[in-house]
């Protein structure tokens, strides 16, 4: 019998987690069948006794975001929400987590898996890193709170530019943005196991209880985000420039948006 591979795997080392994307054959995007593994596992995490999880991914990259296979999905309102609930809800779990959440970020880390990776306490990427928020190629908007926490780093004026530009950024740009915490020009994956035990060596209850003050008063404005994100989204599958920014990434070339 074929052995089922795990879209998400879990390394536990004492005191520190170590949850892997793992589709590197499409660079980690996400379907949603890896959502909901995802989510399983974080909902374990969330019941262990390790204080510190390191999230990266195999292969070349981070995460390029969602599955296109789920962007060509013609899903009715109910079933397109249980994906969205299902996303939001990963959200909402890494966010307020009991635990020092790190995102050690090689290759790209776009789209969805931008706003996973936003959605943690820090991120750390290599120096050849780059970061998109890219929704508006096909015509949509930013989900995963995408747009709330692009917001608490960089304020409305400059999230706005973001995410309608929807360039890709390198690393150090997005370091001197704000938009992340550290780059290196070493393994990401190391440097954050030497930040997980320099962590490991201070009082960690007490970081972990300013992660859940904050977390826990901000929950409220991050869940409206998610909500209107949700309800958006919706309408932005139905668009012709959504359609036409699908079939114009499948046909590799620049699409023609007419404002429909």
């Amino acid at each position: 019998m074929e052995e089922i591979k795990e879209t998400v795997q879990l390394e536990i080392e004492g005191r520190i987690v170590y949850l892997i994307l793992n589709r590197p054959e499409v660079f980690n995007a996400f379907n949603i069948d890896m959502m909901k593994e995802l989510l399983e596992k974080l909902v374990r995490l969330n019941e262990s006794t390790a204080e510190i999880v390191i999230i990266t991914g195999k292969g070349k990259g981070f995460s390029a975001g969602g599955d296109i296979n789920i962007m060509q999905d013609k899903m009715e309102r109910v079933e397109f929400y249980l994906v969205m609930d299902m996303i939001n809800q990963i959200v909402t779990t890494l966010y307020t987590m009991p635990k020092l959440v790190i995102s050690a970020v090689h290759g790209a880390a776009a789209g969805l898996g931008f706003s996973f990776a936003l959605a943690t306490d820090y991120i750390l990427a290599h120096k050849s890193s780059i970061f998109a928020m890219n929704f508006i190629k096909i015509g949509l908007i930013p989900d995963g709170g995408g747009h709330y926490f692009i917001n608490k780093r960089l304020g409305e004026a400059k999230t706005k530019r973001l995410i309608w530009e929807g360039k890709n950024i390198l690393a150090e740009e997005a370091f001197q943005m704000g938009l992340i915490d550290e780059i290196t020009d070493e393994d990401p994956l190391e440097k954050a196991n030497e930040l997980a035990n320099r962590w490991l060596s201070m009082p960690i209850k007490a970081m972990l209880e300013t992660k859940n003050i904050l977390s826990n008063s901000n929950l409220q404005a991050l869940n409206q985000y998610l909500a209107m994100e949700k309800t958006s989204q919706f309408e932005m599958r139905k668009t012709e420039d959504h359609k036409e920014g699908v079939k114009a990434f499948l046909e590799k070339r620049k699409p023609i948006f007419t404002g429909n």
